[in-house]
């Protein structure tokens, strides 16, 4: 797996990322408590038209930093150094969640890069809602550490999965699934939430200039219709899509999240 070193906030970083495919470069970044193959079916669908850059942030995956605590900027700057070691003068960008965020604030300060994005589940700013959750989760991941819990891990389909899944899934398989996320929990899941309480996009929307699709979920429980309208009408000519599923479309419905992203990518791919 390849990596590139760069000097964030607090420290150095090595930052570990994943590379597939040929044809317009298309970066795609990961969510909280994720790492960049929570995307390998989206790869595996758009790797024969894209070369796919998988980052793995700081604090998921290969990565490896300082250990202390990260600002949107240093993210930003994580894919920024990707794209270039993979040699991408100019990509395409989607975001899932956090990643979202990462990817609009990259496209609003560097427009000369970007081609165009998608924002999957993301937000405008954290909100006294989302403030109260984020804050929930970290005092979680600070019990699971302490008394060796798993709260976090079944915290999260309750908080990320919609009516399809409840209605589609038993005991044993929900066990399975919380047995699963406990298993790929990521060690700076705690400092990417931290990042998730400072953000405030809504100064910098308009200078974004590449063509963007707003990609909601229809039960999305962390980032809601408010948050999805805050970006639609920030972003001039924004396009909008929705997905039936909660929060974590990427595992509730990969094959509708890839056919969506893949119909607004292959429409701008000569942008």
């Amino acid at each position: 797996m390849p990596s590139t070193g760069l000097r964030i906030n607090g420290g150095e970083a090595d930052v570990a990322y994943g590379i597939h495919g040929s044809g317009p470069a298309l970066v795609l970044v990961h969510g909280t408590g994720t790492r960049g193959e929570a995307w390998d079916e989206q790869v595996q669908e758009l790797q024969g038209k894209f070369t796919v850059v998988t980052p793995d942030l700081s604090g998921s995956g290969g990565t490896v930093d300082h250990g202390g605590p990260l600002t949107l900027d240093d993210l930003v700057a994580e894919v920024l150094a990707v794209a270039d070691h993979a040699g991408l003068d100019t990509f395409h960008i989607a975001g899932h969640s956090l990643g979202a965020v990462v990817a609009l604030r990259l496209a609003a300060d560097h427009p000369e890069r970007v081609r165009s994005v998608v924002s999957h589940a993301g937000w405008a700013y954290t909100d006294e809602r989302m403030t109260a959750d984020f804050r929930y989760c970290l005092d979680l991941l600070r019990t699971d550490a302490e008394l060796g819990t798993s709260l976090v891990p079944q915290m999260f389909p309750l908080a990320t999965l919609g009516p399809r899944y409840w209605a589609a899934t038993d005991r044993a398989s929900h066990e399975k699934l919380v047995q699963q996320i406990a298993e790929n929990g990521q060690p700076g899941t705690a400092r990417q939430f931290e990042v998730g309480l400072t953000v405030d996009l809504r100064p910098l929307l308009g200078r974004i200039t590449a063509p963007v699709l707003v990609f909601a979920s229809t039960h999305d429980r962390v980032c809601g219709a408010n948050q999805q309208q805050l970006l639609r009408e920030g972003i001039a000519g924004a396009s909008y899509a929705e997905i039936d599923t909660g929060h974590n479309a990427l595992a509730e419905d990969p094959q509708g999240f890839a056919e969506v992203l893949g119909s607004f990518l292959t429409q701008h791919a000569g942008a």
